[in-house]
Formats: C-alpha cells, sequence, structure tokens
C-alpha cells in the first residue's frame, strides 16, 4: 500500500515537472532559393576532368542551421523563430553543385557525401554566411575561400577568396532569405568559371 503510493506520487511529481519545462518554439525552415541565374549557353567543350564537391570548413557559428546575423560590432546572432533546412556549409555545397551542373562543362560531378575518387576537389572554408549591419543598412555577405585540390594526393593546385555582398532594403526574414539566394547565384557563378578555367590549364599538364 505504501509502494503505490510512493508511485503515484513519483507519478505527480513527474508531471508537474513536465508541465513546467518551456516549450520548444516552433520554427520556420527555409531553404536557400532556387537559382536564378539562366543556365549557361556556353559553347565551351565539356570537360573530361572529374569534380568532388566538399563541404566548406566553418566556425561553429556558421556549422549549423541557424540563419546567422552580426547585428552590431562583433556580436553573432541568429534570426528568431527561422532556421535554415540544413548547416549553411552544406547549402553553400549544394548551390555550387547545382551551378556547375547548369553549366554544363563539368559533367563528371560528386560531392564528399559518397565515397567516390575524382580529378579535382573543390572545398575550402566558408569565412561569412550572415546579414551584417553597418548603421541602418543591413546586407548579406557570403565569403568563401576556396581551394582546389588534386584528388589522388591532395596537393592544392589553386586558391582564391570569393566575396558577395547584397543589400537589403527589406530585413524581414524572407526577404533576408531572398538575398542569401541571390548572393549565392553570384558567387557561384564566379566559382564555376574560375573552377573550370584552372581545371582546363591543370587538365593540360603532365601527370608527375
Amino acid at each position: 500500500m505504501k509502494l503505490t503510493h510512493f508511485a503515484l506520487l513519483a507519478s505527480l511529481a513527474l508531471t508537474s515537472a513536465c508541465s513546467i519545462l518551456p516549450k520548444a518554439e516552433p520554427s520556420d525552415v527555409y531553404r536557400l532559393p532556387a537559382a536564378q541565374a539562366p543556365a549557361s549557353t556556353s559553347s565551351a567543350a565539356t570537360q573530361h576532368w572529374s569534380l568532388r564537391l566538399n563541404k566548406l570548413q566553418a566556425s561553429e557559428a556558421l556549422n549549423r542551421p541557424n540563419i546567422a546575423v552580426i547585428p552590431q560590432g562583433d556580436v553573432i546572432s541568429s534570426y528568431k523563430a527561422s532556421r535554415w533546412s540544413d548547416p549553411a556549409p552544406v547549402l553553400v555545397r549544394n548551390r555550387l553543385l547545382d551551378g556547375f551542373a547548369r553549366d554544363g562543362r563539368v559533367t563528371l560531378l560528386s560531392t564528399d557525401d559518397s565515397n567516390f575518387a575524382a580529378d579535382l576537389e573543390l572545398g575550402g572554408s566558408l569565412q561569412a554566411f550572415q546579414t551584417e549591419y553597418q548603421g541602418n543598412q543591413a546586407s548579406v555577405v557570403v565569403r568563401v575561400d576556396a581551394l582546389l585540390v588534386r584528388g589522388y594526393d591532395q596537393k592544392i593546385l589553386a586558391s582564391r577568396r570569393f566575396e558577395e555582398h547584397q543589400p537589403l532594403s527589406d530585413v524581414q526574414v524572407p526577404a533576408v532569405v531572398a538575398g542569401f539566394g541571390q548572393a549565392s547565384d553570384r558567387l557561384t557563378a564566379k566559382v564555376v568559371a574560375w573552377a573550370v578555367q584552372q581545371g582546363q590549364q591543370l587538365a593540360q599538364q603532365p601527370r608527375p
């Protein structure tokens, strides 16, 4: 009888404890907007080398689904009740993959989600993927330090920094997300053009 009474009290205590725990705030989940730039109509020849796209290295603040914002100084925050569908490095890698596919010159494409070997690998670090405020003016900033690496020995063959700013007239989250899409489109086009040019030059060099 005493044991039953004790179990009932324990159950009531657990129920009370659960009722006072804060409830998780619902979030709107955003994908990076689909590319708006038209597919390339370039008549350049299809490349015969293969390319693997790796997730970019990133700080802890960017390596998660939060939509980052720097409202002032060096404070990194995030938009309330909103998040990306994937961490920023995955979003950027997938946008680059789509950019190469739309460009059409490099057709042998893979990502680091697979174990496929490739002639070249594109990676590097994601230095910025956030909204930044300068006074009352806000802009989306996307900054990538890209590395082109030889697949069989991981030797760095080329590197370059790419950076895009997209001013925002509307700072509501949907407009901010659209700004990320625009900045990512421009950055992707530049990375693709650079990587293809580098790949063409490297393919002509004899393998040591």
